[in-house]
């Protein structure tokens, strides 16, 4: 069982850092409730023991301090609903609008054990992402115990995430539920993964995801390269890319990438051809063509159908998948069939008793479109998070716990 699964949370205030950095339209209504809805199993846990909830969020970039249209006030109507909907019987969620004022502290000496009290955004206040002392002090006062359950925010330094911490003794803090959920399937992925291991890696620029592909060389037996960032590896190898994106300053970093590759026996996978379009558009017009021989004037926008044959073989034959990033511009309907085939490639390995994880943005957001959320082993809420924790770094939000 987990730290946080064993805790008795009964009639104790947990202060609980979520990342509930969600979507808002011009009438200040949630687009995507994917954050929120990632939390509320941890929060139901807490208020089934008699806990009293206390969360913390930011939401978007204030940069002068409170502005209505970043407070968290917005969304206490929706957390109420999903919380009620969860548990079966109204939760009140209680609202604070500050963070570490007298309204703060008093509303949160008040509550009564099942409550919910959210705090206002904490970025209204620049010492949040400073990683002030002072501030993460005045935080911590107002709970019992510590719970981080924001891994989108793990890769920040910031008061709430890795600094609040220091002030709550071995025994009171802990990561939430989706924050076990997230660090024990990155971990099982990097150090216990069962070979084959496929990291398939798409996006527009190699200089986004060189250190991810650096880290993967000492782990995975198979990367599968898509996206723009394949074309830039195509010019790297002196073929033609036609008007195709390419990073020409990164061209040397390519052709390194494949000797590392090479000399450390991971097969790299290229796309061999590309659906191509003679303009960036959703109504160009669209040919096919062998990546390494695009003509002038075109530009690859998707992998092709000898490209997800041979990708879907490799995914198949995987024991351990990790997909980050898409393979072609999947929000255009034509250029969207590599993209949905590797989906479709990655849910059925999984049928077959494969472990894959999903993550960043992009490729969350296909996995969302295409409807195979549910099939895959887990899905990441964290890209920068999780892409930082690809390339090998320490995350400070995770530190801080286990230190």
């Amino acid at each position: 069982m987990s730290k946080f699964s064993d805790y008795n949370f009964n009639d104790q205030k947990v202060l609980v850092r979520v990342d509930f950095n969600v979507p808002l339209n011009e009438s200040l209504e949630i687009t995507d409730d994917t954050r929120i809805k990632a939390a509320i199993p941890t929060i139901k846990k807490i208020v089934e023991d008699g806990g009293k909830v206390i969360l913390m969020s930011h939401l978007g970039r204030p940069k002068d301090g409170p502005t209505d249209k970043y407070s968290l006030k917005h969304l206490v109507q929706h957390i109420h609903t999903l919380l009620t909907d969860a548990l079966g019987k109204p939760v009140p969620v209680l609202f604070a609008d500050d963070c570490i004022g007298e309204q703060a502290a008093l509303t949160a000496s008040m509550m009564r054990p099942g409550e919910v009290l959210l705090l206002e955004n904490l970025r209204f206040y620049k010492e949040e992402e400073k990683g002030d002392k002072a501030f993460a002090k005045k935080l911590s006062a107002l709970g019992d115990v510590y719970v981080n359950d924001a891994f989108g925010t793990a890769h920040r330094a910031h008061a709430s995430t890795a600094v609040m911490a220091e002030f709550f003794p071995a025994d009171k803090k802990m990561f939430g539920l989706l924050m076990e959920g997230e660090v024990s399937s990155a971990e099982k992925v990097l150090h216990s993964s069962e070979k084959p291991f496929t990291a398939i890696i798409g996006g527009a620029k190699v200089s986004d995801k060189i250190l991810i592909i650096e880290n993967l060389l000492e782990k995975a037996t198979d990367i599968i390269i898509g996206g723009g960032m394949a074309y830039t590896f195509f010019k790297a190898r002196g073929g033609n890319i036609g008007a195709s994106l390419c990073e020409a300053d990164r061209l040397d970093t390519a052709k390194a990438l494949l000797e590392k590759a090479a000399a450390k026996n991971v097969k790299i996978h290229l796309p061999e051809d590309s659906v191509i379009a003679d303009k960036f558009a959703a109504d160009a017009n669209t040919d096919t063509a062998a990546s390494g021989n695009i003509p002038d004037g075109w530009m690859g926008l998707d992998i092709g159908a000898v490209a997800i044959e041979a990708f879907t073989n490799v995914i198949l034959a995987s024991k351990t998948i990790l997909w980050n990033g898409p393979m072609g511009v999947f929000e255009m309907e034509k250029f969207q069939a590599g993209t949905k085939a590797i989906a479709t490639a990655v849910a059925q390995a999984t049928q077959n008793g494969s472990f894959s994880l999903v993550g960043g943005g992009d490729s969350v957001a296909a996995v969302n479109q295409f409807g195979f959320s549910d099939k895959v082993s887990y899905v990441s809420t964290g890209g920068g998070a999780m892409l930082e924790y690809f390339e090998g770094k320490t995350l400070p939000g995770i530190a801080a716990i286990k230190a």
